[in-house]
């Protein structure tokens, strides 16, 4: 399945139906009266979150939604029938943004099940009897229905989970997500391997949390250089971030470096990015001197890393030590995890800034 992370489209709710004219006929009753009932209620524009979505992609081919109208009111005080709701479907992590400015958000859908009635429909029109009143016996007036409410707005998915992955193209972090997670992304060497957002499910120690790997950032990333600044959208949920560091030395950039590159992305892009907690990972030490790696390490800390860590995503050597820091920042339980369930207990405490290779 293709992945899409936003997506334009148009909604209008349905109409009201109109009011009926209407006189009572029947034998022997030569003046009845007006009987005529009023018109039913449009359809509304619902959105709603459900599971099973990762994607907008319906949203490329489907762009117009359309609630139907009310039925007409008719004869013998009868009320038309209100018109279905539109519910649209849409993947948990979807926010509905206005078209005028495309940044305000109007809806943002964070749990599974949520809804939210985003345009009502039309109230239906009266019809010629609820016009009665003592001095107008025989009204011929009716109202018709009430217009559905339209708009233009964009549809925003910003992936839902637990730890973020990121780090320079060609960092490793596909081989990373296949060896700790149940994702199969693609893997090559070279750079830009992963175009787009994945989401790996991570077992470790009894606990289940998600983590998104995004495609490799560039400098100026944050300002839009790469769609970097739709990738990092991604992440800005994530409770913690592993920051992929390649040390094989086929990088163009030294590991100081290549951290100060994607800390200033985080900074540059803003909403609390650059404030989460960040454990760096020198990865592909199995291709790297382990005197080499500590020393890099060193640098790092010296240049303002909360925690080093030396792994292998090929390999997988490290990567216990890494999870086991990562499980300190997560809530007692995640999303992905079943209530009722017992789950092994885990410190929370951060333990060595540098996890030895």
């Amino acid at each position: 399945m293709h992945f899409l992370d936003q997506a334009k489209i148009y909604l209008k709710s349905g109409a009201g139906g109109p009011g009926a004219v209407s006189f009572r006929r029947e034998k022997y009753i030569e003046y009845g009266g007006p009987d005529g009932g009023n018109g039913g209620k449009g359809g509304d524009i619902v959105f709603e979150a459900v599971q099973g979505l990762n994607t907008l992609i319906d949203f490329r081919y489907a762009q117009h939604f359309k609630a139907a109208r009310g039925s007409h009111g008719m004869g013998k005080d009868r009320t038309g029938a209100g018109a279905p709701d539109l519910v649209i479907k849409v993947p948990v992590g979807t926010q509905v943004i206005s078209d005028e400015d495309g940044e305000t958000v109007l809806a943002d859908f964070t749990e599974v099940g949520q809804r939210v009635v985003f345009l009502e429909g039309g109230m239906g029109g009266r019809g010629n009897a609820s016009y009665k009143t003592s001095t107008n016996r025989a009204p011929r007036q009716h109202q018709p229905g009430e217009p559905g409410e339209e708009m233009w707005v964009w549809l925003r998915l910003k992936l839902l989970a637990d730890v973020g992955l990121l780090g320079l193209p060609n960092a490793g972090k596909s081989t990373f997500i296949n060896q700790v997670s149940n994702a199969r992304a693609k893997v090559g060497d070279y750079a830009f391997t992963t175009l787009v957002p994945k989401l790996g499910v991570v077992r470790h120690k009894g606990r289940e949390f998600v983590l998104a790997d995004i495609p490799g950032l560039i400098e100026g990333a944050a300002e839009g250089a790469g769609i970097g600044d739709r990738f990092l959208g991604h992440i800005e949920r994530c409770r913690v971030l592993i920051h992929l560091i390649d040390i094989s030395g086929t990088g163009d950039q030294d590991p100081v470096e290549a951290m100060r590159i994607v800390e200033d992305e985080l900074s540059a892009y803003g909403a609390g990015l650059d404030e989460k907690p960040r454990l760096v990972a020198l990865n592909k030490i199995d291709l790297a001197d382990p005197e080499l790696a500590k020393g890099f390490a060193e640098e790092l800390l010296a240049a303002g890393a909360e925690q080093v860590f030396a792994v292998s995503g090929a390999t997988g050597e490290g990567i216990e030590a890494l999870l086991d820091a990562v499980l300190g920042y997560l809530p007692d339980r995640t999303a992905t995890e079943t209530k009722g369930v017992e789950v092994e207990e885990v410190d929370g405490e951060e333990g060595d800034k540098w996890s030895p290779i």
